[in-house]
């Protein structure tokens, strides 16, 4: 599955809010900081790929 690239738009509490960025997208999608990797903050870009979210 995927790739689907991700940026970290905003972290509020336990959760962030991820912007798509390899579509034309404007939606948001929340998802529990957890499932991050390790350091992810406010600006992060991310791949998901497999079931799993990676740092580029």
């Amino acid at each position: 599955m995927g790739p689907y690239y991700y940026v970290v738009e905003k972290i509020e509490g336990d959760y962030a809010y991820l912007k798509r960025t390899d579509i034309n997208s404007e939606e948001l999608f929340m998802i529990a900081l957890a499932l991050l990797p390790e350091g992810a903050d406010i600006g992060t870009k991310l791949k998901w790929e497999n079931l799993m979210y990676e740092v580029i």
